[in-house]
């Protein structure tokens, strides 16, 4: 099972019920808060850890950039409820888990998109 890194725009909510659910989570707004997306970037990286943001700058620093990574999984929930959103990204982790490595990943209400890095 990887580790994650849920950045400082992740609810809390979402950190707390995957570590219920039995997956190691680190959150940046208790371990680092303030630092910036470069160095939540570099920290997920250098733990090994997939990074679960809601920010769609960490696109540009993958892409644009080129800014290595471990795997990277946006959330672009909308307004959906908070249980909904638990469940689906619960639901994504289960089921592709192995595929984030190294992986950009977008999750919706609806979809899931797995893209490479390159």
């Amino acid at each position: 099972m990887d580790k994650f890194v849920a950045d400082e725009s992740v609810d809390f909510r979402i950190i707390k019920f995957l570590r219920a659910s039995g997956f190691e989570v680190i959150a940046i707004i208790k371990d680092r808060p303030g630092i910036d997306d470069d160095e939540v970037l570099k920290y997920a990286t250098s733990v090994n850890a997939i990074l679960i943001t809601e920010d769609k700058d960490f696109g540009e620093l993958t892409f644009r950039l080129r800014k290595q990574n471990h795997g990277i999984i946006l959330l672009r929930f909308g307004g959906i409820p908070i249980k909904e959103r638990n469940t689906k990204l619960l639901d994504a982790i289960q089921k592709f888990e192995s595929k984030f490595i190294d992986k950009f990943t977008v999750i919706t209400s609806d979809k899931i998109r797995i893209r490479n890095q390159s």
